[in-house]
């Protein structure tokens, strides 16, 4: 084995045959954590970004936060009640995209499939960003270095998910229950304290906040409108990731729909509870929260904090309260969340590869981000959501305040053209449906697809009248751009499919083959290619020399002649001592003399054994076959002449095939290897 190949083993384990796919099917207790990791994580931000866009007319508008809350909880709950419709009446795991292709056509699902790409894109870079800065809050050496932390972050999480989703999903099953348990275990402490009478104030209760120059001004009604429109829709980044598990159905065990129905109401029981929870908890404990990058309008007794001071997160903030006599609850609490956010990315890490194989299938993406790698995972998709999410931390520095402006929006299309699907599949089963039973299941099932559908509409508008021109403009260019893409896509593999259609002109054989063989010198690879060539019988053969050198070219001649091979020798002078060139226009003038003919280019190579082997030889071969597949009427064949070196790489194949691996006599693979059958 090589390096190569053992720092792969290494990196993702031993491979996997496609008859262990069904080993990989997650139960709820680990699909939970690998899908609901993303909505989960969104309570360490949401709550943050509700309070800045409050805090823009001053800290008494925070009286708003948990009505707030509340409607953020409302649509969470009325969109996970639609996606569990979903999960039933599509178990495929097209999700949000299956149900717009199907119900309402190709264009919409390309709308769909273009958002969704986009926000697990922007899901990976958002969550990560966040988790860098609660590493560089809890640990002041990371400070400035966000964008580095959140890069290897970024390479270590697809080195994890090329391994397999079960295995991804167990390394991060426990680090999101500890959160879990940490954030109810805190908003418990604090309730208990709140109803004694005994809760403590966060860091920032003590400062004051100067309002935004425009909002010092008592507010309008129109004013208050567009402000809470504003924080309601940064608030609505919680319901991120929510439609994962519907895209994720076929990586659960049976009965399939069953079990993704019921982890999703798990997670929106968790996901609602904790948000709400933090938010009402925070505004009780006097939180006071901006901008990061308007700390200037933080005041204690009038003055300025000044640049130096450090606004710890919502959730820092109220874990320091609670346990303010017991400090490892604190450090718990914030390593944990700060864990989370990195692993919320994983969420996209099992949700794009999946979109990315089934729009591959569809012929709207490159067909190489459907196929499966060593480990049964679509590691094509795994590599390009890695690289699209660290070159937007690099863009925009690692700052969520930044990223999350671009957040959500095109998760809330997707929303709204799966509901508005869901809607039409529901109307168009009830035409059909006669049984009293399934048609009053279809009814309420439309009801609340159309109830999804009233409130992720009110949101998306809103969101893009308040997140517009504050980055929301970015995310709708890169879908209309991943929209054209997929289109031409699409459109090209239509035209090529069309171009290869077989007629009844490919039953037509070639009047004349010309068959020439490439000599350099008169070696055994040479002389293999001439015999190979002689016994496919072409019309025409002949050896073609390039000659650069007189002297080298006499020699060959005269060789030639003695070894009598019965096998004429072109020469083509090369006065610039070009080699490909002349055999190519030399290739290309004989297909022109008989057009209805084929010329036959037989190329000798070597083959070795040793990476580095490769470079020294075939160059020239490389070269001249990436000219001549160009050429119309040029079929170009490689005679392969094995060096000795070239018995390490099949030695090394056959070790690799012979060598018992862990489980295999128990699958019956020793005896298969032995050429016995297994014992029953």
């Amino acid at each position: 084995m090589g390096v190569g190949d053992v720092s792969k083993r290494i990196l993702l384990g031993r491979k996997l045959r496609s008859a262990q796919l069904g080993e990989t099917l997650l139960p709820k207790r680990i699909a939970l954590p690998v899908f609901a990791s993303d909505a989960l994580s969104s309570v360490a931000y949401a709550p943050d970004e509700v309070f800045i866009m409050l805090a823009v007319a001053g800290v008494t508008q925070y009286v708003w936060s948990w009505k707030i809350a509340i409607a953020v909880a409302l649509v969470m709950a009325a969109v996970i009640a639609s996606y569990r419709q979903t999960v039933h009446a599509y178990p495929s795991g097209g999700g949000d995209y299956e149900v717009a292709k199907v119900n309402l056509g190709r264009n919409a699902g390309i709308t769909v499939g273009s958002a969704l790409l986009v926000d697990y894109v922007l899901t990976v870079a958002v969550s990560i960003s966040s988790g860098s800065q609660y590493a560089a809050a809890a640990i002041p050496a990371l400070q400035h270095h966000e964008v580095t932390v959140a890069t290897v972050a970024v390479v270590l999480l697809m080195a994890v998910n090329l391994r397999g989703i079960r295995e991804s999903g167990r390394v991060f099953a426990v680090p999101t229950y500890l959160f879990m348990f940490a954030i109810f275990v805190m908003c418990g402490f604090g309730f208990v304290e709140l109803a004694f009478g005994t809760l403590p104030q966060v860091e920032s209760a003590d400062l004051d906040i100067t309002p935004e120059p425009g909002w010092d001004e008592p507010l309008t009604t129109f004013g208050l409108m567009i402000l809470l429109a504003r924080a309601f829709s940064s608030g609505c980044a919680a319901l991120t990731g929510v439609e994962a598990i519907s895209n994720g159905v076929p990586a659960f065990r049976r009965p399939k729909s069953r079990n993704a129905a019921t982890t999703l109401l798990l997670l929106g029981l968790i996901a609602i509870t904790m948000i709400v929870s933090v938010i009402v908890l925070a505004k009780q404990m006097g939180i006071r929260y901006v901008d990061p990058h308007h700390l200037d309008r933080l005041t204690r007794d009038g003055e300025p904090v000044g640049p130096g001071y450090d606004q710890h997160t919502v959730i820092a903030q109220i874990a320091r309260a609670v346990f303010h006599d017991f400090s490892p609850g604190f450090y718990f609490t914030v390593t944990v969340t700060g864990i989370i956010l990195v692993l919320a990315a994983n969420t996209a890490f099992n949700g794009f590869p999946v979109l990315g194989s089934i729009l591959a299938k569809d012929g709207l993406a490159p067909r190489a981000l459907g196929a499966r790698g060593d480990r049964l995972a679509y590691s094509n998709g795994i590599v390009f959501l890695a690289v699209m999410a660290i070159a937007l931390i690099w863009i925009f520095d690692a700052q969520t305040t930044r990223l999350i402006q671009l957040y959500i929006v095109g998760v809330f299309v997707s929303f709204n053209l799966s509901q508005l699907g869901m809607i039409r599949h529901w109307t168009r089963a009830l035409q059909t449906e006669r049984d009293p039973a399934q048609r009053r299941r279809m009814v309420r099932a439309r009801v609340i697809n159309a109830i999804g559908l009233g409130f992720t509409a009110v949101v998306l508008v809103v969101v893009l009248l308040t997140k517009f021109t504050q980055g929301a403009w970015i995310t709708v260019l890169a879908m209309a751009l991943f929209f054209t893409v997929m289109r031409a896509i699409r459109a090209h593999y239509e035209s090529v499919e069309a171009e290869l259609a077989a007629d009844e002109e490919d039953k037509v054989l070639p009047t004349r083959v010309h068959a020439i063989v490439l000599v350099s010198k008169l070696h055994k690879p040479t002389l293999r290619a001439l015999a190979f060539a002689k016994a496919t019988r072409p019309n025409a053969l002949e050896g073609v020399y390039v000659s650069v050198d007189d002297a080298e070219t006499d020699r060959l001649l005269a060789e030639w002649d003695q070894r009598n091979t019965g096998v004429p020798l072109r020469v083509l002078h090369s006065p610039y001592r070009e080699v490909v060139k002349p055999i190519v226009e030399y290739a290309a003038a004989i297909r022109r003399a008989n057009p209805r003919g084929v010329v036959a280019v037989y190329i000798p190579e070597y083959v070795v054994g040793r990476w580095w082997e490769q470079l020294l030889h075939n160059q020239t071969a490389l070269r001249l076959k990436g000219r001549l597949l160009f050429s119309p009427g040029v079929m170009v064949i490689s005679v392969p002449f094995q060096l000795r070196s070239s018995e390490i790489a099949r030695e090394r194949g056959e070790r690799e095939e012979s060598r018992v691996r862990p489980g295999d006599l128990r699958r019956g693979r020793v005896a298969e290897r032995s050429g016995r059958k297994p014992q029953p």
